[in-house]
C-alpha cells in the first residue's frame, strides 16, 4: 500500500470517527468535536485527491565538448544554461518588463562587448547601471547581481563563453566565441581569451 493510499485510509477513519459521534453521542461539546474532526478527514482527502509532484532541481545541462562545432552549438549551449543551471532568468528578463528584477537582457550583445560582458559576469560589481532601458528615467534594480562563477551557481569558464554566445546570438550579433576557446574539462581558463582578429 503507498503512502497516499494509507493517508486516505486514515482520513477516512477520522471521517467515520467523527460520524460516529455525531450519531451516537449527545453531548454538545463531543458533537462539536465530531463535527470538526469530519471536517478535518475532509480536507485531508481533498489534499491527498491533488496529484502530487517531487520538487527536484533543474537536471544539471552537461555539454561534450566533443560535439561543438560551430559557434550556433555554443549558442544553444549557452541558451540552455540561462535558463537552467545560470538561473539568469530568474532575474533577467528577455524584452522590456516592469516587473522585472535586473536589467532587460534583449539586444545586449549589440550594446556590449564580449569582454565587457564576462567582466560582468564574473565580476558584476565592477560597474554599476541603474537599467539599459533608452526611454524613462533610470530606476534602481532590487535585486544584486551574483559572482555566477562561484557558488552557488559556479559556472565554468566553458558555460560562461557559451552564454556569452547566447547572447550574442539573441542580440542578431555575429558571435565573436569560437568553438576553439572551449576548453576540455580538466584544464581551467583563469580568463577569457580574446576574439581573434582584434
Amino acid at each position: 500500500m503507498s503512502e497516499v493510499a494509507l493517508l486516505q485510509l486514515i482520513g477516512l477513519c477520522v471521517i467515520g470517527v467523527g460520524v460516529a459521534i455525531l450519531l451516537f453521542i449527545q453531548a454538545r461539546f463531543v458533537r462539536v468535536v465530531g463535527f470538526v474532526t469530519i471536517l478535518l478527514g475532509i480536507f485531508a482527502l481533498i489534499a491527498l485527491g491533488v496529484p502530487q509532484m517531487a520538487s527536484l532541481p533543474p537536471a544539471e545541462e552537461k555539454f561534450d565538448v566533443a560535439t561543438i562545432k560551430t559557434p550556433a552549438d555554443m549558442a544553444a549551449i549557452g541558451q540552455k544554461i540561462f535558463f537552467s543551471k545560470g538561473q539568469c532568468a530568474l532575474c533577467h528578463s528577455i524584452g522590456p518588463s516592469e516587473s522585472a528584477r535586473c536589467p532587460d537582457l534583449k539586444g545586449i550583445g549589440a550594446k556590449l562587448t564580449r569582454e565587457f560582458m564576462y567582466e560582468s559576469l564574473t565580476q558584476p560589481q565592477a560597474y554599476i547601471y541603474l537599467d539599459y532601458r533608452h526611454e524613462g528615467p533610470p530606476k534602481q534594480y532590487p535585486a544584486r547581481m551574483p559572482f555566477i562563477n562561484k557558488n552557488p551557481i559556479g559556472l565554468t569558464n566553458n558555460e560562461i563563453l557559451s552564454v556569452i554566445a547566447f547572447l550574442q546570438e539573441m542580440s542578431g550579433e555575429p558571435i565573436t566565441v569560437s568553438p576553439s576557446e572551449i576548453t576540455q574539462p580538466t584544464q581551467t581558463a583563469a580568463v577569457i581569451p580574446m576574439a581573434h582578429g582584434q
